[in-house]
C-alpha cells in the first residue's frame, strides 16, 4: 500500500465561464495534518512546525482560517478547514479538506501551493476511495456504488446507487459466501475424517446448501434491472410507414431527432433517443415502418425494425387513428414476439384528424399537436415502472464485472452438484466462492482493482 499522501481537487475544475462558489481540497495520508499547519500558519514552514502543532484545529470541526503560500507567506483566500484524525477518516489515514472559494485563481494558488511544500503528490483518479477499501472502509461493491452516484442522471440511477453504496449487494454477496463456506465445511468434514462418525444427514445438508445457492445466484443473474438502469431501458416505436413514429419520437425527445416527412419508408435505419422518463433512464428507437418492400434498403430496415422490436424491453406501437388501425393491430401485435398489453402500448395517432372514442385499448394522440401527450408518458412510467418491479425485493444485478464472476460461480456450483467425488465437488465449490469473493474484493487480484479505480475521477 502507497503510504504517500496525497491531494486532489474533490469538485469541479472551476473556468472562466463556469467559477464555482466553492471549492474543495482534500487530502489524505499522514502528512495531510501537517500540510495544513503550513498552509495556514504564516511562516510553520520556515520554523517546521510538527503535525502537532496546537495550530491544528479540532478534529472533525471546521474552523475560519487564511491561506498562506508556504514560501512568500502571502495570503491566498480565507475559508474553511477541518481534518480527521485516523482511522476515523473517509480513508481510514489521516485527512484534511480546504473549503475556499470557487475562482480559478484562488484553486490555481491552492494547489500549487500544496505542490511546492513538495510534501504529497496528486493523487490517480479513484485513489481516495480505492484507499478506503484498502483500510477496509467499504468493499469494491459499495466502491463501485460511489463511482454509480457520481454519474447517476437519473432520480432511478441515483437511488440504485445509493442502494449499492450503503451495503445492499455486499450483504447479498457476504450471505452466499457464509452459506457456501457452511457447505464447504461440511464437504472438508467428510473428506478430512471419513472415519469419523459424522452427523447424520450431512450429505444431504451439503446438497441442499450447493443447490440453494446456485438457484439464488441463478434468479440473480436472470435478473436484468441493474443492467437497464445503467444503460436504460430500450423502447422500441414499431409500426406500418407514415403513422407518425419519426414524430412521435421528436415529441418525446423534445428534440427535431428524425426526419419527418409525408413520403413512406423515409425512415431506414434505427434513431436512437436517451430520455429521463419519470425517473428511468430510456433509449428511445424510432424503426423503419412494417411492410413487404421490393426495395432492398428498406427490406434492411424492416429487418432491423423486427429485431430491434424483438430485443427491446417495451414496445409502442403506434398506429394511424384515420386508417385501419385495428386490422394493423391485429396483424403487427402477431408478428411481435413477446407483445404484452400490460407493457406494451398501442398509440393510436393522428386523432386532429379522426378522434377516436376511448376505451379503445389504445392510447389516443396527436403527435403534431401533443394532444395526449401527458396520458401516454403516465403509461410508459407504468410501464416501465412494472418492468422495474419485478424482483424489486433482491438488489439488481449492476455491472458486468458481477456477471462475470457469479456465471463462473453458478457453472462451478454446477459441476460440484454432479462431482463423482467427494473431493472433487469441494474443489468446485471453493472455485465458486472464490468468484464471489472477486466482487467484494474478499479475493484480492491487483490487476483487477487497477481495472475499476481507474475510471473514477481524480479527487475521488
Amino acid at each position: 500500500m502507497d503510504a504517500a499522501t496525497i491531494y486532489a481537487l474533490g469538485t469541479p475544475t472551476p473556468s472562466r465561464a463556469h467559477p464555482g462558489a466553492l471549492s474543495v481540497i482534500r487530502l489524505s495520508g499522514p502528512r495531510a495534518p501537517e500540510v495544513l499547519i503550513f498552509l495556514t500558519e504564516p511562516r510553520a514552514f520556515e520554523r517546521g512546525h510538527s503535525a502537532r502543532d496546537p495550530a491544528l484545529p479540532e478534529p472533525r470541526r471546521m474552523a475560519v482560517r487564511t491561506l498562506y503560500d508556504p514560501l512568500s507567506g502571502e495570503a491566498i483566500d480565507r475559508g474553511l478547514v477541518v481534518w480527521f484524525e485516523a482511522p476515523h477518516s473517509e480513508t481510514g489515514e489521516m485527512m484534511a479538506e480546504l473549503h475556499l472559494h470557487g475562482g480559478r485563481a484562488v484553486v490555481g494558488a491552492a494547489l500549487e501551493a500544496i505542490r511546492r511544500l513538495d510534501l504529497c503528490r496528486l493523487a490517480e483518479p479513484g485513489e481516495f476511495t480505492r484507499r478506503a477499501f484498502e483500510h477496509g472502509k467499504l468493499d469494491l461493491t459499495e466502491a463501485e456504488g460511489i463511482a454509480d452516484l457520481v454519474a447517476a442522471e437519473t432520480e432511478q440511477q441515483r437511488r440504485l446507487a445509493l442502494q449499492q453504496m450503503d451495503g445492499a449487494l455486499h450483504r447479498l454477496y457476504e450471505d452466499w459466501r457464509t452459506l457456501g463456506l457452511a457447505t464447504l465445511a461440511h464437504l472438508e468434514a467428510a473428506i478430512d475424517f471419513p472415519d469419523e462418525d459424522l452427523p447424520p444427514g450431512i450429505a444431504r445438508q451439503v446438497r441442499d446448501g450447493a443447490i440453494q445457492l446456485q438457484a439464488e445466484i441463478g434468479a440473480h443473474l436472470a435478473d436484468r434491472r441493474g443492467e437497464r438502469l445503467r444503460e436504460g431501458l430500450h423502447i422500441a416505436i414499431i409500426g406500418p410507414p407514415n403513422a407518425g413514429k419519426s414524430s412521435l419520437l421528436n415529441l418525446l425527445a423534445r428534440r427535431d431527432a428524425a426526419i419527418v416527412s409525408e413520403t413512406a419508408g423515409t425512415t431506414r435505419d434505427v434513431i436512437e433517443a436517451h430520455l429521463d422518463l419519470g425517473g428511468w433512464p430510456v433509449v428511445l428507437a424510432d424503426t423503419a415502418g412494417l411492410r413487404e418492400s421490393g426495395d432492398s434498403i428498406e427490406q434492411e430496415g424492416v429487418r432491423r425494425a423486427r429485431a430491434r422490436a424483438t430485443e427491446a424491453d417495451l414496445r409502442l406501437l403506434v398506429l394511424d387513428a384515420s386508417g385501419d388501425w385495428q386490422g394493423a393491430r391485429r396483424d403487427l401485435i402477431a408478428s411481435t414476439e413477446r407483445w404484452d398489453p400490460a407493457r406494451d402500448i398501442v398509440v393510436l395517432n393522428k386523432i386532429d384528424l379522426a378522434p377516436v372514442q376511448p376505451g379503445e385499448g389504445a392510447v389516443p394522440l396527436s403527435a403534431t399537436s401533443g394532444v395526449g401527450l401527458p396520458a401516454l408518458l403516465a403509461r410508459l412510467e407504468r410501464s416501465a415502472g412494472l418492468l422495474m418491479e419485478k424482483g424489486a425485493t433482491a438488489p439488481p444485478l449492476t455491472r458486468a464485472r458481477h456477471r462475470e464472476a457469479l456465471g463462473e460461480a453458478h457453472a462451478a456450483l454446477g459441476r460440484a452438484l454432479v462431482a463423482p467425488e467427494v473431493a472433487l465437488a469441494a474443489e468446485d465449490l471453493r472455485l465458486a466462492l472464490r468468484a464471489i469473493g472477486r466482487i467484494t474484493g474478499t479475493v484480492r487480484v491487483e490487476e483487477l482493482l487497477d481495472v475499476i479505480f481507474r475510471d473514477f475521477c481524480i479527487g475521488k
